[in-house]
Order: structure tokens, then C-alpha cells, then sequence
């Protein structure tokens, strides 16, 4: 299945485009980061990693997850 990665230092965001419901948890949690009218519509770097992981955790349809970024 497609997957968008979407990179903020500590946490990548996965949007598996395919998943998603068009639920709007996220635009509506995180609008600063969610913006369906612009181009890339995701940034993750309006937000701190706690705040991304807090949002994702409430995606109804899983389209959108996440994974922390090890440090080399």
C-alpha cells in the first residue's frame, strides 16, 4: 500500500493515502500541521513530536502513524 512519509527531526509521520476516511480528526486536532488545501497538505514541523503522536493516536482509520526517528 502507498505510503507518504512526512519528516519532523524526532518523528517521521506515515499517511497511507488508501486508509483514510476523510474523518478530519486530524485537521481539526492539529490544523497548523493538517491543511488539506495546500501542497505538501502535511507538516509535521508545526508541531512537536508529542503533539503529532497525541493526534495520530486518535486517527479513526489508521491512514496516518507514526515511528521516532533513532539518532545515529
Amino acid at each position: 500500500m502507498e505510503t507518504h512519509e512526512y519528516v519532523n527531526g524526532e518523528i517521521t509521520v506515515l499517511w497511507q493515502p488508501k486508509k483514510c476516511i476523510h474523518a478530519a480528526v486530524c485537521v481539526k486536532t492539529l490544523p497548523k500541521v493538517y491543511n488539506p488545501k495546500e501542497r505538501p497538505w502535511l507538516k509535521p514541523e508545526n508541531a512537536t513530536a508529542e503533539e503529532l503522536k497525541n493526534q495520530i493516536d486518535l486517527c479513526p482509520s489508521g491512514a496516518l502513524s507514526y515511528q521516532f526517528n533513532t539518532k545515529k
